[in-house]
């Protein structure tokens, strides 16, 4: 098959990589170079550094407009796959493509349409998780599906952590998929149940309220860990808890937001047990441990999360 494919972030590298080994990719369409970090060096995307390693030529492309679709059509593709890109595939691109576009999402589908499945199912608190491949239509996330899988991911990672399992995996689901319309034994079935929406998450999705039941705030913490970011406040201002998970049992009960230093960490209070914080950095501060952040702090201060 000749194919043209669509993603920007790390967790469509795998299914690139894995589809260039077994097809003709033209080309790549990702967003465009940005800048990053502190000193706001501009970096392409890792789908655009994937492509170029394996010599792949490459469309960077903001928005798929009349330019970057009369680029891609040109390229005469059989399929277009998309992963994670970050823009809309509207007409006429979408049936550019001999058998149009198909498009690997990190959820069960209906479940969690949208452009945040993962992060939104671990605060929510799910324990079913994978990737489906589905028929891209102009509904959003709303195709017949080809394929869907469960997939096992550790338990209590973090969403960079299920996001790099389901990565991996659905990369093999697109490839079985690919291959299948390639022979013409693909089947596409409807979506059956009732959806729900994965909005892209903001910085206030990453405030933990300590008032909460200790399952609602690790749920929340895996799901915004490390984008945009779990933090609470301390005297007015943002500490971003980088490292947690739930006190071993027999810690002491504490009131919600109430902090104690102990081996390896700090335990802070919540609506039901404690949660145990080991890494943290305070705002205009690199990381560093918990326990180090709070005996500069605890001399000079009575302190509490969420004041």
């Amino acid at each position: 098959m000749r194919l043209v494919f669509a993603g920007t972030p790390a967790a469509a590298v795998p299914a690139l990589r894995l589809l260039a080994a077994h097809h003709e990719v033209a080309a790549v369409v990702t967003r465009p170079d940005a800048a990053l970090g502190r000193k706001r060096v501009l970096t392409a995307s890792p789908v655009a550094q994937a492509a170029t390693d394996l010599g792949i030529p490459v469309i960077r492309a903001a928005r798929l407009d009349d330019a970057a679709t009369e680029a891609i059509t040109a390229l005469g593709a059989d399929l277009g796959v998309i992963v994670a890109y970050g823009g809309l595939v509207r007409e006429p691109l979408l049936s550019a493509p001999t058998h149009g576009w198909i498009n690997l999402h990190f959820s069960l589908l209906p479940q969690w349409r949208g452009a945040a499945p993962v992060q939104r199912a671990l605060i929510a608190g799910d324990r079913r998780l994978g990737v489906s491949v589905f028929q891209l239509v102009p509904a959003l996330d709303a195709g017949d599906v080809f394929a869907m899988h469960e997939v096992d991911v550790p338990a209590d990672s973090t969403a960079e952590v299920v996001l790099e399992v389901l990565a991996e995996n659905g990369a093999h689901t697109t490839l079985e998929v690919v291959d299948a319309i390639a022979a013409g034994t693909a089947t596409a079935t409807p979506q059956s149940g009732e959806p729900s929406l994965a909005a892209k998450l903001s910085l206030e999705d990453g405030s933990l309220t300590w008032t909460e039941p200790l399952d609602a705030v690790f749920a929340r913490f895996r799901g915004v860990t490390p984008e945009p970011g779990a933090h609470t406040t301390i005297d007015g201002a943002r500490l971003k808890i980088l490292d947690a998970a739930p006190a071993d049992e027999g810690a002491p009960r504490l009131a919600p937001g109430e902090i104690v230093g102990v081996k390896g960490g700090l335990l802070f209070g919540t609506g039901t047990d404690p949660l145990q914080v080991r890494r943290v950095q305070p705002a205009g501060k690199g990381a560093m441990n918990a326990a180090d952040w709070w005996r500069g702090l605890r001399d000079t201060h009575t302190v509490k999360a969420g004041s």
